[in-house]
């Protein structure tokens, strides 16, 4: 798959199988994350890589729980608190792996950093058959002392991207795209 096609056919999975993907491939994507640009070279970036079902489904209740306690009543919000609230929802859709991707220290430029480094590893999972999602609903309370807990993370460490990862259910369909703006100044 060229670079092109990857970026045309990446989707944001959230239908996985139970399928286990195996280490080499992780570690494929994480050295494809590795390669991504950052700010003065300081690559920030760590992997977290979690796998274990259990401490998965403990992550996303606990998750559900701090976004429904925090987020404020009524506007966008609404939309969000009757996707947290449903019964059957799982924070990670049931996908067999979560890769948070955190800055080791503070920078002015760590979120953006990560943030290429989370682009890189979801279209090397695209191109290697795989889907992904990044799960922002769990990014703040991974940024509490307790979510840091549950994963080992060092207090100093600023979770940025948590991606879920493994074999798709179903291909999702292409998303329309607006007409981008284009300024040409000079």
């Amino acid at each position: 798959m060229n670079l092109d096609q990857a970026i045309a056919g990446r989707r944001a999975v959230r239908e996985y199988t139970s399928q286990a993907v195996d280490e080499p491939v992780i570690r494929h994507l994480v050295a494809a994350a590795q390669q991504a640009p950052s700010a003065f070279n300081e690559q920030p970036w760590t992997f977290t890589i979690l796998r274990d079902r259990a401490l998965l489904d403990r992550i996303s209740r606990e998750a559900t729980a701090h976004m429904l306690a925090i987020l404020p009543v009524g506007g966008p919000s609404d939309h969000a608190r009757s996707l947290l609230g449903a019964p059957d929802f799982h924070m990670f859709h049931h996908a067999p792996v979560l890769i948070l991707i955190s800055a080791a220290a503070a920078g002015p430029f760590i979120v953006e950093d990560c943030a290429l480094a989370a682009e890189n590893l979801m279209l090397a999972a695209h191109a290697a058959g795989l889907g992904s999602c990044w799960i922002g609903f769990a990014q703040a309370f991974l940024n509490t002392a307790q979510g840091k807990a549950l994963l080992g993370l060092p207090s100093a460490w600023v979770p940025v991207a948590p991606l879920i990862l493994g074999h798709p259910r179903t291909a999702p369909a292409p998303v329309p795209r607006r007409e981008p703006t284009i300024r040409w100044v000079g």
